[in-house]
C-alpha cells in the first residue's frame, strides 16, 4: 500500500532533524539562521500532517506512533545542543523528558485500559510555547531571552504534566 501524504510529510520531519543538528555543529557560515529555517520548517510539517490527516482521512497507526516520536525528537535535538553550548540548563531538559516519558507511559495504561487520552489545551499551549521559544533560542538575542525560555518552557511543561495526571488519576489508581 502507497504512503499517504501525511505519513510522508512525518518522515521528512524526521530526515529534517539530523539535518538541523548538522548545520548547528558544521558550523556553517549563519548556522543558528539556517537551522532556525529547518526547525521552522520541520514545525510546518507537523501542523500540515496533523492538518492533512484529519482532513483527508489519512489517519494510521503509523502516523499516530510516528508523529509524536518525530514532534519530541525535533524538540529534544534542539533542547539538547542548547544544553550543549550552555543556552540551558540540563535539569530543564530532564524535567521536559520526564514530562514526555511520563504521560507517554500514562498514555499506553490508558490504551490496555481501552482509553485514549487526547492531547489537552495545556498539551497544546506548552508545545506551541516550546516551539516559539526554541525558534527564540535559535536567534542571536540577548542571554535573557534564553533564561525566560528556559522558563516559559519548564512551567508550562510542568503545568501540562500536572494537569495530565491529575485528569486521569484513576487510570493509575485502577492500574495498582
Amino acid at each position: 500500500m502507497p504512503m499517504n501524504t501525511a505519513n510522508k510529510l512525518t518522515i521528512l520531519r524526521v530526515i529534517m532533524i539530523p539535518a538541523f543538528l548538522l548545520v548547528l555543529y558544521l558550523d556553517v557560515p549563519f548556522a543558528n539562521y539556517w537551522a532556525l529555517a529547518i526547525f521552522a520548517a520541520a514545525s510546518i510539517t507537523d501542523t500540515l500532517d496533523g492538518y492533512i490527516a484529519r482532513h483527508y482521512n489519512q489517519i494510521t497507526d503509523f502516523g499516530k506512533f510516528m508523529d509524536p516520536l518525530a514532534d519530541k525528537c525535533l524538540v529534544f535535538a534542539a533542547m539538547l545542543w542548547f544544553v550543549e553550548v550552555g543556552q540551558m540548563p540540563a535539569w530543564a531538559l530532564l524535567i521536559v523528558a520526564v514530562r514526555e516519558f511520563g504521560v507517554s507511559g500514562l498514555r499506553m495504561v490508558a490504551a490496555d485500559k481501552g482509553r485514549v487520552i487526547a492531547a489537552g489545551w495545556s498539551g497544546k499551549v506548552k508545545t506551541a510555547a516550546t516551539m516559539v521559544c526554541v525558534i527564540l533560542m535559535l536567534l542571536p538575542l540577548p542571554g535573557v531571552v534564553d533564561q525566560i525560555c528556559t522558563a516559559v518552557i519548564v512551567l508550562t511543561t510542568i503545568y501540562s504534566g500536572v494537569e495530565y495526571f491529575m485528569k486521569n488519576a484513576d487510570i493509575l489508581a485502577e492500574a495498582k
